[in-house]
Parts: structure tokens; C-alpha cells; sequence
């Protein structure tokens, strides 16, 4: 049975019912994330869903040297901590550097390791000395027994609040791809499992952004819930077109109600069946 990881009130893991990680890719504004954040927790809430809001206060690792990074790493936390705590959720984060992990860590729940930098041995340990919970994002150019390596990183701090989280893997040039068997393998350290089903259908780098097939979010996010995974990872956007990062694979606020209402029905059949072992 994969360990369960508390995150202030919510259980991950351990056949606990799916937790729901969503929020835009980055911090744009204030008033963004707010509406955004009280939208997704109005409808999670009414699900009897676990929700924890995510929104990256910096990105650091974007196609052009013009594209958007954020509007200032403390100002974009202030706002990421302020409206978790408003609308009384935790709240992830990603970090790129050691430095950044004690800085993050003093405004969030969960630090995110990005899956450019999943093997970074320093930033996986100084994440891991925080105390905060910590996930991995498998690489794109890593197996999912990988995986493993990063785990053990982070345990070697003496932390145990650990997730791991598939977004695809590089099939040739432009293209990722998901191997649901990943999933499972990756199930087999022992951590909540985690499928990030909006990053999963970028076409990575095409021309001066990266571009994507959002119209795939929805049959891989039930794919991955069928296979027993502890939490679902997607970026949500109130207008994706005019979003300043990742505009071409979040998905819709709009549509997000719906799509849940299904996801949870599903997860709570695979739970009832206990299918969530690996």
C-alpha cells in the first residue's frame, strides 16, 4: 500500500479518495488567480472533492527568451499565500533552485520539483530539508523506474512527504506521450501517485512557444484515474487562449465542473473495487 501524505487537512495516498491539484500554469495577476482559485474551490467543495491550488510564481524555464516569467517571486507568493489562505486550501508551488526551496517554502504547503530539473541532486535535497511536502515531476527523458533516484534524494533528508507525478515522455522530436504501466511502476516506491494531465499533451517547443492538444486532457486524466493514481494534476485557465503561459494545453474553467463530476464517480468505482494497488 503507497504511503499517505498529509497536506494540512488533506490525505493523499493509502486508497484516500483523488485529490485535486488545479490552478493557472503561472501567477498573472492577483485578480486572476482569486477568481480562479474561489471558482475551483466552489466546485470541488460541492464535489466532496480535495483540492489544493497550484500556480507557479516564476517560470523559469520558458521556449523564448521574450516569453512572460512572472511579476516579481515575492509579490506572486504573497498572492499564491494569500488566496490559499482566503479560500482556506494549501497551495503548490515549483522551485529551480536551492535558494528558491527556503524562500518557497515560507509561502507554501507543497514545493514542486519540475521535470527539467528531477535530477538535480542539490535542489531535490535542499527541497527536501524544508520539511514541506515535496513533488517530483518525472522527467520527460526518464523511465519511470527513474524515478526511483529522486525518491531516494529526498528521503535521505529524512523526508517522507513525497509525491510523484507523470507528465509524458519525449517520443521523438515535438511529442510526448504517457505509458500508463508507468504509472504503476512508479506506484511501486511507495508515494502517492500523481498524473499531471494537461502538461502531458504539450508539443514542446514548436517555434517560439510550446503548443499543445488540450481536446486529450479528458481521456487521459480518466485513464490515468482508472489506473488507481492518488491525484489529479491539471493547469486551469479561465480563457486558455489569452493565458500567458501554457495557453495552448490548460484547460477551461468552464468546462471544469462537468469533467470532475465524472472524474470522481470513476475514482470512487476504482476505489471500490480496489484497484488502487500495485
Amino acid at each position: 500500500m503507497k504511503k499517505e501524505v498529509l497536506i494540512k487537512n488533506i490525505k493523499a495516498g493509502a486508497g484516500n479518495p483523488l485529490v485535486f491539484i488545479g490552478g493557472p500554469c503561472v501567477i498573472e495577476n492577483e485578480k486572476m488567480l482569486f477568481s480562479t482559485a474561489a471558482e475551483i474551490k466552489k466546485i470541488t467543495e460541492e464535489l466532496d472533492i480535495p483540492f489544493i491550488l497550484k500556480s507557479s510564481y516564476k517560470k523559469a524555464n520558458r521556449t523564448s527568451v521574450n516569453s512572460f516569467t512572472g511579476i516579481g517571486d515575492r509579490a506572486a507568493l504573497d498572492i499564491l499565500r494569500s488566496a490559499a489562505e482566503k479560500y482556506d486550501v494549501p497551495c503548490l508551488t515549483d522551485i529551480h533552485t536551492i535558494e528558491e526551496a527556503q524562500m518557497a517554502a515560507e509561502y507554501t504547503d507543497v514545493l514542486q520539483i519540475p521535470a527539467f530539473l528531477s535530477r538535480q541532486t542539490e535542489l531535490l535535497v535542499a527541497a527536501g530539508e524544508t520539511g514541506k511536502v515535496i513533488n517530483i515531476k518525472k522527467g520527460q527523458f526518464m523511465a519511470p523506474e527513474d524515478i526511483g533516484h529522486a525518491v531516494r534524494k529526498v528521503e535521505s533528508t529524512g523526508n517522507e512527504r513525497i509525491m510523484v507525478t507523470e507528465r509524458g515522455v519525449s517520443f521523438g522530436y515535438h511529442n510526448l506521450v504517457v505509458d500508463m504501466k508507468g504509472l504503476v511502476v512508479m506506484g511501486k516506491f511507495g508515494y502517492p501517485v500523481v498524473m499531471d494531465a494537461t502538461h502531458a499533451v504539450q508539443i514542446p517547443s514548436k517555434g517560439d512557444k510550446s503548443e499543445g492538444q488540450p481536446e486529450f486532457i479528458p481521456a487521459l486524466a480518466r485513464a490515468a484515474v482508472a489506473t488507481g493514481i492518488d491525484v489529479l494534476f491539471m493547469e486551469v485557465h479561465p480563457d486558455p487562449a489569452n493565458a500567458m503561459s501554457d495557453a495552448a494545453s490548460q484547460y477551461p474553467l468552464p468546462k471544469l465542473r462537468n469533467f470532475l463530476s465524472g472524474i470522481k464517480e470513476l475514482d470512487a468505482l476504482v476505489k471500490k473495487l480496489n484497484l488502487t494497488e500495485v
